[in-house]
């Protein structure tokens, strides 16, 4: 299996074919396993690579550096040791956010395109902010599962985010993944993410960029994904009818095309 030293953390990746390069960014408590479709969906035309973030899937548990701040450095050591340009970052949930940071941090050189998969702006529900889905007593009660009782909390995570219940792969899936991420790191990551904010950074975005948003509504609306793309210089919106969070994964075969679609008209 490959690793990749990054900031100190050993970083796991997966990468299939050859050509223009997409990189995905997974969510909070995920893996690149959550992306098994694209990478073997659009590894005939493209080199695509799932990394996993410190912390998750099968990367190394550091004790230090879990912030969508960290994250997005440990991405840009991992692009620069793999020499990886003009790529396409596909950012899922805390994906996408780790994908703005990078910009904040780092610009666009490197980068050729940018996709938002089912994510606003901010969670948070800030006084000036309509879309906000979380405020701190929410918050608290996400931390508290996550410290006393991770069945409960895997399993309200798994209601949020699809539009259908779970199958039985995808339910291994959820459980598998999300129980690798030891709690402390969970409390770390979910609090920076959630007070996260990138509205400002949103306008500064000078490349290509797609937004995705399921359009069921448990989880968050659709209105505040399209916020993100009518935030963006010149962004493409696409609603997936049948999808709540997670269109790569409930909609496969018509994301896949979607992705290939944008990429080609780059």
């Amino acid at each position: 299996m490959p690793y990749l030293e990054c900031n100190g953390a050993e970083l796991y990746y997966e990468t299939n074919g050859s050509g223009p390069p997409i990189v995905l960014l997974h969510g909070v408590m995920g893996s690149c396993r959550f992306f098994e479709p694209q990478l073997s969906g659009l590894s005939d035309q493209f080199q695509v690579t799932g990394l996993d973030y410190r912390g998750h899937g099968r990367s190394e548990k550091t004790e230090m550096g879990h912030t969508v701040a960290g994250y997005a450095r440990d991405l840009e050591a991992f692009l620069d040791q793999r020499g990886l340009e003009d790529v396409v970052l596909v950012g899922w949930s805390l994906g996408a956010f780790v994908s703005w940071e990078y910009v904040d941090q780092f610009g666009t050189e490197r980068l050729r395109a940018l996709v938002d998969v089912d994510m606003e702006a901010t969670r948070f529900q800030w006084d000036d902010y309509e879309y906000g889905i979380i405020d701190l007593e929410g918050l608290a009660e996400i931390m508290a599962l996550v410290q006393t009782d991770r069945s409960s909390l895997i399993e309200r995570i798994s209601k949020q985010v699809y539009k259908e219940p779970p199958d039985a792969d995808r339910w291994v899936l959820q459980v598998d993944e999300l129980s690798r991420v030891p709690a402390p790191i969970k409390s770390a990551i979910l609090f920076d993410a959630t007070m996260s904010d990138y509205r400002e950074i949103l306008p500064e975005i000078d490349v290509p960029t797609l937004v995705c948003a399921g359009t069921d509504e448990k989880r968050g609306t659709v209105a505040s994904v399209k916020a993100v793309a009518d935030r963006i210089p010149d962004a493409t919106f696409e609603r997936f009818e049948d999808s709540g969070h997670c269109p790569h994964l409930e909609e496969p075969v018509r994301f896949n095309r979607v992705l290939r679609a944008f990429v080609h008209g780059l």
